[in-house]
């Protein structure tokens, strides 16, 4: 027992440790958890014997549960309002797309019953949640809102047709006989109904008792976490989709702030990376290498016609319709990564005895090892190549919430002063009388130590000022601290050198800037102009060039109405905005 605790120890010990190379190379931080597995397994130097396939499935499952409960309590409402219809598109035709395309390459690739063929397409035809949430996340790229509101409810809302469609081709290998389209309908209706009716249901039932019940603190996330595996595994045995009911449970969660938020957020963001790390050393100690190995000419051309054809494919049939650009269709369709999903999903074959299984599993293990080498090593070129990456934003260094009540809460804010910045040489006081509302300055440090906030201090760079203030006055107080040159001169070349009240009326400011509008448009606002030429609900960074002109949303409210417009004009000896 104790040397079974050691390993698992060092293990995860060794996986931290292994984050700091990650981020130096600019590697995904799974692929070191997987690696460090592989390592550790029978292969590699640790020659670690497992192929318990039952337990990592197990191990695998439970870890799903836990991080797509933490993606669904970060999850903002405000995604669903731009990309609820393309991502749920997504989620259910382009998985099933990506499938049908893939399975047919497979199975003229690898010369395999049409069946074997389509079963691993199904295998590795959704993206990861895991893989998804943590790259994004951790990335350091500012992503366009809509291309990532879809990334991320596409990649927690897809894993019941990966599902369905892996039970139902594993059913057609093992009883040819009783499969039929009116049973893969049905089983389709029954995961995803009791899947978001039964996950809202106990979402509800969950957030409720979070802000009746007094605890300790620490156990307010155990609540959310049983109550959570509890909604999962009940789904599971009445068969529905316990992974999408666990996701949606959490974003009900999310969504009612109270007292207990802050306390649940933070132990839950551990949970997920321990659920992540384990889950993925597990899965390298049960793949052998040299297996993979074997098949590597296989698994590298279905990766490479996962990525460059089949998925590019099933994303542009599904966004064109909402009148996604190419550019944000390119990105999506690059970053369908494929993580512990396809390799737990292929564990299930082996459980069932599908002839041929541990090729599945093989093959599958190599596509998402590529996947996360290749898609998710390359997240911020790829942002910056197809431009669907927001200029940098001065954010508060450190937010802390205070709850004074089951509903009352104090925003402690800090930000530091940088070079240049609006802060430097004025006091606090001027700064949170400046953003207006109830903004009021707490304290600063200086050199790690507290300074009063006497009437002749004055900021310096590097202090860091403390602001008890509400929500809506943080942009402003960080941009006040930050707006360092590099940050307004990107701002600038992103967001157009000049800005007008989207009220404005459209007629004017053609009329001011020389271009012309088509029929009927002269009468519009700015704003409505936009909303007009884009033809979808609009995101900070939407942009819709008028002749020499660029019109981009500059500025945006939380109920996702446009508060101010850049204006982005050619000057001469310079190209064009575009």
């Amino acid at each position: 027992m104790n040397a079974l605790f050691l390993l698992a120890g060092l293990l995860l010990f060794i996986s931290v440790l292994a984050s700091t190379i990650s981020a130096r190379l600019g590697l995904p931080l799974l692929l070191l958890f997987l690696v460090v597995g592989m390592v550790a397994g029978e292969d590699g130097p640790g020659g670690i014997q497992f192929d318990d396939f039952g337990t990592a499935n197990l191990i695998g499952q439970l870890a799903l549960a836990v991080i797509l409960l933490d993606g669904g309590l970060r999850t903002r409402t405000e995604t669903f309002r731009v990309a609820l219809r393309p991502a749920g598109v997504l989620a259910t035709w382009g998985v099933i797309a990506t499938s049908g395309l893939l399975g047919a390459f497979a199975t003229w690739w690898l010369d395999v019953d049409w069946r074997l063929g389509f079963l691993l397409a199904a295998i590795v035809g959704s993206t990861d949640a895991a893989a998804v949430f943590a790259l994004l996340r951790n990335s350091g790229v500012r992503l366009s809102e809509r291309v990532r509101s879809t990334l991320e409810i596409e990649s927690g809302a897809n894993d019941p047709m990966a599902i369905l469609l892996v039970a139902v081709f594993v059913d057609m290998l093992l009883h040819p006989a009783q499969a039929s389209l009116g049973g893969f309908l049905w089983m389709l209706t029954k995961q995803m109904g009791l899947g978001i009716g039964l996950g809202l249901a106990g979402g509800w039932i969950l957030s409720r008792l979070l802000v009746r019940l007094t605890l300790a603190e620490g156990l307010y996330a155990l609540l959310i976490l049983s109550g959570g595996i509890l909604i999962f595994a009940a789904i599971n045995l009445i068969g529905g989709s316990g992974l999408l009911a666990i996701y949606v449970a959490g974003i009900v969660v999310g969504q009612r702030r109270n007292h207990a938020t802050e306390h649940v957020l933070r132990v839950m963001d551990g949970l997920a990376w321990l659920a992540q790390a384990g889950m993925f050393v597990v899965l390298g100690l049960l793949v052998t290498p040299s297996h993979v190995l074997a098949h590597a000419p296989e698994a590298l051309a279905m990766a490479l016609f996962l990525m460059l054809v089949a998925r590019p494919l099933a994303v542009a049939g599904g966004l064109l319709p909402f009148r996604y650009a190419w550019k944000e269709i390119a990105f999506v369709s690059w970053v369908g990564l494929r993580g512990a999903v396809p390799v737990v999903l292929a564990i299930v074959p082996v459980v069932m005895g599908v002839p041929d299984s541990k090729l599945l599993f093989d093959v599958a293990f190599a596509v998402v090892l590529l996947s996360l080498l290749v898609q998710g090593a390359t997240i911020p070129t790829a942002a910056r190549w197809l431009d669907v990456e927001l200029p940098p934003k001065d954010e508060p260094t450190e937010w802390r919430e205070v709850w004074v009540g089951r509903e009352a809460v104090l925003n402690l804010l800090a930000c530091r002063v940088a070079a240049g910045s609006d802060a430097e040489g004025r006091h606090p006081d001027e700064l949170a009388a400046g953003v207006g509302g109830d903004a009021r300055a707490l304290a600063v440090i200086r050199a790690g130590r507290l300074c009063r906030l006497e009437p002749g201090l004055r900021l310096a760079i590097d202090d860091t000022a403390w602001f008890v203030a509400p929500a809506s006055a943080a942009d402003a107080l960080a941009g006040a601290c930050g707006g360092s040159a590099q940050n307004l001169g990107r701002n600038a070349a992103f967001f157009g050198e000049f800005s007008v009240d989207p009220g404005v009326a459209a007629g004017d400011l053609a009329a001011a800037y020389g271009f012309e509008l088509e029929d009927g448009e002269a009468g519009l606002t700015v704003s409505a102009l936009l909303l007009h030429r884009i033809g979808r609900p609009a995101v900070l960074g939407d942009r819709v060039r008028i002749g020499a002109v660029t019109l981009v949303v500059r500025e945006m409210q939380a109920d996702g109405e446009v508060s101010l417009v850049g204006v982005k004009c050619p000057w001469p000896g310079l190209p064009d905005a575009a």
